[in-house]
């Protein structure tokens, strides 16, 4: 069976390329794709060649093949039904995989939607996972007071999952007054930096830029932590600790969703979080806003390049299949 997959292919170049899959062994399954998702801020990194040297292996997504800068299949929000193998044939399944109309996978890696969950919407719970994990390494709780800078889709969705916690006051930051409408649509107040409420408890930088991290750091309260959940990249980021740093007594801590934050890992494996990333999705209609852009993958070559390059004001581009 022959299927296509988006390889990056250059600095700013994408193209689609034909590959024999084999047929599912024992354990294993086969998907065809309904939907995919661009995960902008990583595949941005990657469309334009961004990956550190030093990162290229760390930073492989599961099932990549090619190694970086390029050519290099990647990606890893993928919705598709189930065609042949371990599970029932329709059964609905997320899968972290590059962007694919069909593959093979071992079952274990095909999540299936729990009952409720559209498939379109699904595509948003590799971004979900990263939120749920950076909540946690956050060490946040209920009645905080919680800034998340960075109203991109990860930032979002983090100002979203702290949001449901009983009691607490999360501000979401952007330099864009146009996100004011999506931070209402999702439960929580709006802040341009320069009007940001300060002295939190705790405060998530997912702006993907130094001068987020500046405000990040000016926002803390006494004591508090900043959970980094941008990945600059090969980006020279300055960190301005010369002001209250110190006598702040802060904490910048790395967030990165290839682990389980360490409170959690002795009883939650990556596919418990995964699976509960979907729980969340399935009753959240009100994400659905955070998907404002759509092409058919036959023009995913050049979609790709356009939001990774050309669009900043898309959140998240979902790929639809045939």
């Amino acid at each position: 069976m022959e299927a296509r997959a988006l390889w990056v292919v250059g600095p700013s170049q994408a193209e689609l390329r034909t590959e024999q899959l084999p047929d599912p062994a024992e354990g294993q399954v086969q998907v065809r794709t309904r939907f995919s998702g661009v995960s902008r801020g990583t595949e941005a990194l990657v469309v334009r060649g961004g990956v550190p040297d030093d990162q290229r292996s760390l930073m492989r997504s599961p099932h990549q093949v090619g190694d970086f800068p390029w050519p290099v299949k990647y990606g890893y929000c993928s919705v598709g039904r189930v065609e042949a193998g371990a599970l029932p044939a329709g059964t609905p399944v997320f899968c972290l995989h590059p962007h694919q109309d069909a593959y093979v996978v071992h079952a274990t890696a095909a999540h299936p939607l729990p009952e409720g969950l559209p498939e379109a919407r699904a595509v948003l719970a590799a971004n979900v996972e990263t939120a749920l994990n950076v909540a946690w390494d956050l060490g946040a709780g209920p009645g905080d007071r919680l800034t998340v800078v960075g109203a991109g889709v990860v930032g979002a969705l983090t100002a979203w999952v702290l949001g449901q916690l009983p009691g607490a006051d999360v501000e979401l930051v952007d330099v864009r007054s146009d996100r004011q409408a999506l931070a209402e649509h999702l439960g929580v107040r709006f802040a341009l930096p320069d009007a940001a409420r300060a002295d939190r408890d705790g405060v998530v930088e997912a702006s993907g830029s130094g001068a987020g991290l500046h405000t990040a750091l000016q926002l803390a309260g006494f004591e508090a932590t900043i959970a980094v959940a941008s990945w600059y990249g090969d980006a020279d980021v300055r960190v301005p600790l010369g002001g209250a740093f110190h006598s702040q007594r802060l904490t910048l801590r790395s967030t990165q969703v290839g682990h389980v934050a360490p409170q959690r890992a002795p009883r939650w494996s990556t596919s418990r979080r995964l699976e509960a990333a979907l729980r969340l999705l399935a009753s959240a209609p009100e994400l659905d806003a955070l998907v404002d852009s759509e092409g058919s993958f036959d023009d995913a070559p050049t979609d790709l390049v356009r939001v990774a390059t050309g669009q900043p004001s898309v959140l998240c581009h979902r790929i639809r299949y045939p």
